[in-house]
């Protein structure tokens, strides 16, 4: 698989105004450039994650896919121009703006920009977040994951997962249709949703600590009309998130905690049968129909009984001894 990792996002606003506060003071992204018409976030190492620009409307400008090196990124360009893909190769002006060593670019079927690069520069001092918080999880699993809204999936799908060299890892029909894809070991690195429209639903942000999540709730909570999903835990990848409305109302954050990983080369994909979610993600931006039927599926799949692990990192729990016999003999009957 020649694609590694989400890179870097760009996104459009029509708010830049308000994009340093929400960025720094609700995300808890560092600002590492400022300009009249731009503002350069950062999340970790790299010299820069999250790049938003001064536009007349709300919307993305590009997404970065990390490759692993320039042969990788000839190849992966041989292969697409082989099968028709028109390919623009980025000149060094370009790459001096992503802060990389090289990239090309293309679109795909939405007109979306699809930029795949090479070398992302580090920066030359420690990531110091804009609250405070623990960080984020990012590394060869990337700066998280991106949601597509989609017309049609079938349109979409064969672009991503036969072109590019996405792997899916699962797909869902009610109460939306929808398509999981990774890349590495992230459950998904992007989605795709069939809404009869095209546009950018969310970008997802994980955090290291659960308090970090909790804590953002509370600020979110304090900002009238900033929450656009509710606190929940999704089925696929057992993430614990809340999203929240970026400054200008049309894109979407997704922040969370304990996110899963999985064996890309053993993965077998599967249907979710009760929906994205486990619990809560009381999704309002669904119609009032769509809404009843996502709250059904979670009820029912608390009616059958539906639980996941919870995934979390060395040294971020602690064990709890066992103080219910019933308990204790079920666990001890499922380790047998």
């Amino acid at each position: 698989m020649a694609i590694e990792a989400l890179g870097y996002v760009g996104l459009r606003t029509a708010e830049l105004a308000d994009w340093a506060a929400y960025g720094t003071k609700f995300l808890g992204l560092q600002l590492a450039e400022q300009a009249a018409t731009e503002l350069v976030f950062r999340m970790d190492d790299r010299r820069q994650r999250l790049v938003v620009a001064a536009d007349a409307a709300d919307g993305t400008a590009f997404f970065g896919w990390e490759v692993a090196d320039a042969a990788a990124l000839d190849a992966t360009a041989g292969r697409l121009e082989a099968a028709g893909v028109t390919v623009m190769h980025g000149d060094g002006a370009l790459a001096s703006r992503r802060h990389v060593a090289g990239l090309i670019w293309l679109e795909d079927p939405l007109g979306n920009r699809v930029e795949l690069f090479h070398g992302a520069e580090p920066a030359d001092s420690p990531f110091r977040p804009g609250r405070c918080i623990s960080g984020f999880r990012t590394g060869p699993l990337g700066m998280g994951h991106a949601v597509l809204t989609v017309p049609r999936l079938d349109a979409v799908l064969p672009f991503y997962r036969d072109l590019l060299g996405f792997r899916l890892s699962d797909w869902m029909e009610r109460p939306f249709r929808a398509a999981f894809l990774h890349v590495n070991p992230r459950h998904h690195s992007l989605a795709l949703i069939e809404t009869g429209k095209a546009g950018f639903h969310h970008l997802m942000m994980e955090l290291f600590n659960l308090d970090d999540v909790g804590q953002g709730y509370d600020l979110a909570l304090n900002e009238p009309g900033r929450i656009a999903t509710t606190l929940g835990r999704h089925s696929n990848d057992y993430m614990l998130s809340f999203y929240t409305r970026a400054p200008g109302g049309r894109v979407m954050f997704e922040y969370g905690w304990g996110g899963r990983v999985i064996d890309p080369g053993a993965w077998q994909p599967q249907e979710l049968r009760f929906g994205g979610s486990l619990w809560g993600h009381d999704r309002q931006w669904l119609s009032p129909e769509r809404q009843a039927e996502a709250r059904a599926m979670c009820i029912a799949a608390a009616a059958e009984g539906e639980r996941a692990p919870v995934q979390v990192l060395e040294g971020n729990f602690r064990l709890m001894p066992g103080e219910c016999p019933w308990w204790d003999s079920a666990l001890r009957r499922a380790a047998e």
